[in-house]
């Protein structure tokens, strides 16, 4: 009883995986962009995604089209000339992930992007000081980039009683800074009124200490909207992140999950 409660446990998850990972590309449009919001590799996301049958090249399809015809691997690897991972990394799942810490983290992965994604909706719904603060709590440990490709995480700092005191500490590379919680109001605030605006430039939001790291985040929240040419320097996609999906094409039938 309870091998098949945690077989069944494990068999949702994936399907949950699989769900969230599609959506989330249906926004991005990009596995880097997607690999963010869950924390993985480009070739897991990949893999999740060619299982859902929404992604593919010319690549992935050599290979799955030999895969259905009963080639091995080993065959497929010497037929294509790709490497073992390379080939791996093009099939779909066979056979879902049953070992508990994978499904644990992969559950946990989920439970994280849709809870910012919550956060964001609310956000753009209702942008007040409260939900913006939601939204920063929700979004410690996110691997953002500035307009200038540097990448950068944050966390809130607590006080003495445990409590957060409405700073963040930004994490970039082998150093970091204290940013406070004034100066990114006060960038939300400006946002609000450019909204509608494409905002070229972290400045253009006005001298703000810490902006260049401001700038990103309320990009990721869809406060503010970017050029293309920005948003690929931050590794965003588009203007508005928060725009709604792409079309997706239809699963392949037969793929096995």
């Amino acid at each position: 009883m309870g091998n098949n409660k945690r077989k069944l446990d494990a068999d949702t998850v994936m399907k949950e995986l699989i769900e969230a990972v599609k959506e989330s590309y249906g926004i991005t449009g990009e596995l880097k962009n997607t690999a963010k919001e869950f924390s993985m590799s480009e070739l897991k996301i990949r893999k999740i995604l060619i299982t859902a049958g929404v992604y593919h090249n010319e690549a992935s399809d050599l290979v799955y089209r030999l895969y259905r015809e009963g080639k091995s691997k080993e065959e497929i690897k010497i037929i294509t000339g790709l490497g073992k991972s390379s080939v791996n990394g093009y099939l779909p799942y066979i056979k879902t992930i049953y070992k508990q810490s994978e499904v644990s983290l992969n559950a946990r992965r989920i439970e994280v992007y849709r809870h910012r994604q919550s956060i964001v909706k609310k956000l753009l719904n209702l942008p007040t000081e409260d939900a913006l603060w939601e939204a920063l709590m929700a979004f410690q440990g996110y691997p953002f980039n500035t307009a200038s490709g540097l990448p950068f995480t944050y966390e809130l700092k607590r006080g003495r009683d445990g409590d957060y005191n409405r700073e963040l500490v930004v994490s970039r590379r082998k150093e970091s800074k204290t940013l406070a919680w004034s100066s990114v109001l006060l960038a939300f605030n400006k946002a609000l009124g450019m909204q509608g605006q494409v905002i070229e430039r972290p400045k253009a939001l006005g001298d703000i200490r810490g902006i260049s790291y401001i700038y990103p985040m309320l990009h990721r929240f869809g406060i503010i909207e970017v050029s293309e040419k920005t948003a690929e320097k931050m590794q965003l996609k588009g203007g508005n992140n928060n725009r709604k999906p792409k079309s997706l094409e239809q699963g392949r039938d037969g793929t096995v999950l």
